[in-house]
């Protein structure tokens, strides 16, 4: 689709210092930072999780839980969010003494999402005391009355949007329930459970009794490698708070200071971790975690976050690496079968706003994978998306259709859900989620009347210029700084990720050599009009088909870095867009 190039503007007045690099003072001006405090990682600068409404009454339920010496059973979610919150939950309860804690996790293909009354049943034969729920169970209404018919407590820990009414839990810990003060809104699930575990922390320590057990207090910062992970592949927003948190994180990794899971997985990616940034998190790491969940069971995911055994752990990491491979295989033949359903070139070039979104169905279509192809067409065409499957669980009508939506800056993606759920009660079995991803379920009788019912809710939400896709820049790079040194800076700056996007910068180039690599990418070599130097550039899933022949002067949006090759590290435009200015 067409896609235009905006410079970022730099609103902020700041006030770094010298010692600052020029180029990062204006990048970081750029997204709000005005002095070099707001670049200081230290934990001491974390909100306080006192903050947090319910963090008390949560605290009371587990201190009682403790002392009793009776079961936990934590309810996972089935991504990485989950996985991660749920290894957190249960390292740190083991460090604090818990006797008995255990976890399940809902398969996807037979359960769904949350804490719902048939994982509740599958839970109470586990005879648990508390079930606490790690990245969901806001929206589990059924789910904790079940758990209170068979006599177990429930603790909510979750950071997803809630509905008008709130489960009759015990305790709920989440920064966007009503009544919740606490600074940040952006936490993941994993955010939430650490924060809940520092609190535990404190209250014991404060009671005494880790000298009464004769127990180390943990120093909880040993988690912080999951919490990094869990929060990058949740693609939570890195507000201040959020960045902390995975800086920590990522400079534990490198330090080699991790879960010996973690480091296998690196292993098979074939990443090195003193190199490691926070996007290698989302983009290698992630992927790998939820392909458990995507294709089998996400049990397996966290059992690699709870090994450690460091062979036990390559064992697992080696069957998450071989079901990523088969996620892809999956994920690349749907994308095909998308492609005969939706001309994607067609409707990329079309005029207008419309459609201003896009529902797909397919009954081959793989429920554990539709998230991702709602992800690459929603970025292929810079509209909201749902890619819908059937979903036959256990004991559920084969004729339910589970939806994966994506969206768009400007379009809160739960709230249209909401609002059609609330003008058309019934339409909608399930749904939840946050501003840019959603999950829901539909009877397949009802697909065409919701998509109805989206696109027109679209229609008053979205304009043509919404629709349109954007490349922000943060501007020119000198020659002067278009090289290895600077690409080394930006790269280990801070944690880029969602919120505080890794800096794209633009010019023009002359393309002097041009092919495709590993199938259906472009190798480009570059250099600007007044500097000889040559520069290797890729765009990634690009075809050059329609460009003309011949040395060419374009327009490239794109983000510098360093690429490791044959043992040489050179610098790298990774390009975000290509646009001709002329011929020569």
């Amino acid at each position: 689709m067409t896609k235009e190039v905006k410079r970022r503007p730099v609103t902020a007045t700041s006030n770094f210092s010298g010692k600052l690099h020029p180029v990062l003072a204006r990048i970081f001006a750029s997204r709000q930072l005005t002095d070099e405090q707001q670049l200081e990682h230290s934990l001491q600068h974390l909100l306080p999780y006192q903050d947090l409404h319910g963090i008390d009454q949560a605290v009371d339920v587990l201190v009682a839980v403790l002392r009793a010496g009776k079961r936990m059973l934590i309810v996972a979610d089935f991504d990485a969010d989950g996985a991660t919150s749920c290894a957190v939950a249960m390292r740190a309860l083991r460090l604090m003494g818990a006797a008995d804690v255990r976890f399940i996790v809902p398969n996807r293909f037979e359960y769904g999402y949350g804490l719902t009354p048939e994982i509740v049943a599958v839970a109470a034969r586990q005879q648990p005391d508390l079930i606490i729920t790690v990245d969901n169970g806001i929206s589990s209404i059924d789910g904790v009355r079940a758990a209170r018919q068979h006599g177990i407590q429930v603790l909510i820990t979750d950071h997803h949007l809630p509905g008008a009414e709130l489960p009759d839990a015990d305790a709920i810990v989440n920064p966007n329930q009503p009544g919740d003060r606490f600074g940040s809104k952006h936490l993941a699930g994993v955010g939430v459970v650490f924060y809940l575990m520092l609190a535990l922390r404190a209250r014991l320590r404060t009671t005494g009794w880790f000298d009464e057990r004769q127990l180390e207090e943990p120093n909880l910062a040993q988690l912080l490698d999951l919490v990094a992970l869990g929060t990058v592949a949740d693609v939570a927003y890195l507000d201040y708070n959020n960045r902390i948190l995975v800086a920590q994180g990522v400079a534990r990794i490198r330090r080699g200071i991790c879960t010996p899971g973690i480091a296998a997985l690196l292993e098979f990616s074939g990443r090195s971790k003193e190199r490691l940034v926070a996007t290698d998190l989302g983009f290698v790491l992630g992927p790998r975690l939820n392909a458990a969940g995507r294709l089998d069971d996400m049990s397996l995911g966290i059992a690699c976050l709870l090994e450690d055994d460091k062979e036990a752990a390559v064992v697992l990491a080696q069957r998450l690496d071989e079901l990523n491979r088969e996620r892809r295989v999956i994920e690349q033949d749907m994308k095909e079968q998308a492609l005969e359903t939706l001309d994607m070139n067609a409707l990329a070039s079309a005029a207008g706003d419309d459609p201003t979104g896009i529902c797909l169905f397919d009954e081959r279509w793989h429920q554990g994978v539709i998230g991702i192809l709602a992800s690459r067409i929603k970025d292929h065409l810079h509209r909201p998306v749902i890619v819908f499957a059937i979903f036959n669980g256990t004991g559920i009508d084969s004729d339910e259709l589970k939806g994966s939506a994506r969206s768009v800056p400007g379009l809160h993606i739960r709230d249209v859900l909401e609002t059609i759920a609330n003008q058309q009660p019934g339409l909608i079995l399930k749904y939840g989620g946050h501003a840019m991803a959603a999950g829901l379920s539909l009877r397949r009788g009802d697909l065409n009347e919701f998509r109805r019912a989206f696109l027109e809710e679209l229609s008053r939400h979205l304009s043509s210029e919404d629709l349109r896709g954007v490349v922000y820049s943060d501007g020119e790079l000198d020659a002067q700084h278009l090289g290895l040194e600077m690409a080394e800076i930006l790269r280990f700056a801070a944690p880029w990720g969602q919120g505080f996007p890794e800096p794209v910068f633009d010019g023009v180039f002359h393309v002097i050599e041009r092919r495709i690599v590993g199938g259906r990418h472009l190798k480009l070599q570059v250099h600007l009009p007044d500097d000889p130097r040559c520069f290797d550039a890729i765009a990634f899933n690009t075809s050059d088909a329609a460009w003309p022949k011949g040395e060419l002067v374009m327009h490239l949006a794109y983000r510098l870095d360093s690429n490791e090759f044959r043992g040489k590290t050179r610098a790298q435009l990774v390009v975000e867009h290509i646009e001709p200015v002329t011929e020569r």
